[in-house]
């Protein structure tokens, strides 16, 4: 059966404008067909949901870039391991997409159309399934870590430092999926703020949102012992070799997978001049400054820039960060890193596209921080 992503995007398109009914009829038909799946997610789904077709709306339109898609899918089937998802489990997934896309297709659904999803969605799932396969020889599904630092920066951030108990291989600019023992079951993604140590511990920088079960947790009522689950380090916005000097542009805690390639590119011994901007509403979230100064204090070739949007008083650089980054030089030659809200990265990838960097050379990220 061969793949044909024209017919899988074209009918998938029906689907978009009513994601969220077209989630909810799909665990709906998952859990009333596969009952004992339902332990396996959190008791309130409103994210899952979002994730799901967030997931699904990446490997439609990566059909066409075989590559990317690999990649992605390796992640996914990587990650799924933390659930104790088995293949069988992927053989209900596809049932209950297909009936999905089925029922919200109507008139327009085609035995052609329902052949185009069931191979789309068995090449998917293989390569989700060999990943994790190949990858349950080398790593643990989750690590169980405890906390040895807890710095409180603002009311609402927390730089927190863990260790896991197994060693951990990972990438500067990768994040984790996060679960503590007040929320079982809910993982939440935050950003890896260091490069690898060697005393394996990690540094996160999380934002405790209006709401979010994790960040808060995380932020307001975890202790230095506390121990907290850890999923596998994933993500692809990582260093590149490169002679080229660097812009790295972060909006909040999208510092964080930023801070740890610039300690990556430090500790590498390659000496390119780097910008970096760190932009926040107001002053008082500037909460990691005392280490970037340190950082800049001891590598002349690193400039950071503070910069506030919200708050005329600041005594520095005000305004947008992507407008901010416009009164610069060209930054044309450089090789850029983003990473922020996803408005702010939108934005800006689309400045330095118009300044004439080329998209290869901006590797972005949205705040991976959630709930």
């Amino acid at each position: 059966m061969s793949l044909n992503p024209r017919l899988v995007k074209e009918s998938f398109s029906v689907i978009e404008p009513v994601a969220g009914k077209a989630a909810a009829f799909f665990y709906g038909r998952l859990f009333a067909e596969s009952p004992q799946l339902r332990a396996m997610f959190p008791p309130a789904m409103d994210m899952q949901r979002d994730r799901l077709f967030k997931a699904l709306t990446r490997i439609v339109w990566l059909l066409d870039s075989p590559d990317g898609l690999s990649a992605y899918l390796a992640q996914l089937g990587r990650d799924h391991r933390k659930y104790g998802v088995s293949d069988e489990h992927y053989t209900a997934v596809g049932k209950a997409l297909i009936a999905t896309i089925k029922h919200f297709a109507g008139d327009a659904w085609t035995a052609e159309i329902e052949a185009a999803w069931v191979a789309a969605y068995g090449m998917a799932s293989e390569a989700m399934i060999k990943a994790a396969t190949a990858d349950a020889g080398l790593a643990p599904p989750w690590w169980l870590a405890e906390v040895v630092d807890h710095d409180r920066r603002t009311r609402d951030i927390a730089v927190i430092t863990v260790r896991p108990g197994q060693h951990m291989t990972f990438t500067p600019g990768q994040y984790v999926t996060v679960q503590t023992a007040r929320w079982p079951r809910v993982w939440r993604t935050f950003s890896i703020a260091n490069a690898p140590r060697e005393d394996n511990t990690l540094r996160l920088h999380v934002r405790a949102v209006p709401g979010g079960w994790v960040s808060s947790a995380l932020v307001q009522h975890t202790r230095i012992g506390d121990q907290i689950l850890l999923g596998p380090p994933v993500g692809t916005m990582v260093p590149v070799e490169t002679d080229r000097d660097l812009l790295f542009v972060a909006g909040g805690t999208g510092l964080a997978p930023l801070k740890a390639i610039v300690e990556h590119v430090i500790a590498s011994g390659r000496r390119p001049n780097i910008h970096l901007l760190h932009g926040v509403r107001r002053a008082s979230e500037l909460y990691d400054m005392q280490d970037l100064i340190r950082m800049e204090s001891s590598f002349p070739w690193l400039r950071v820039l503070p910069v506030v949007s919200d708050e005329s008083a600041f005594d520095g650089m005000r305004g947008s960060l992507p407008d901010v980054m416009d009164r610069f030089h060209s930054w044309a030659e450089h090789e850029v890193y983003v990473c922020g809200p996803s408005s702010m990265v939108n934005m800006t990838v689309q400045r330095l596209q118009a300044s004439g960097v080329p998209l290869c050379r901006i590797h972005r990220d949205t705040i991976q921080g959630e709930p």
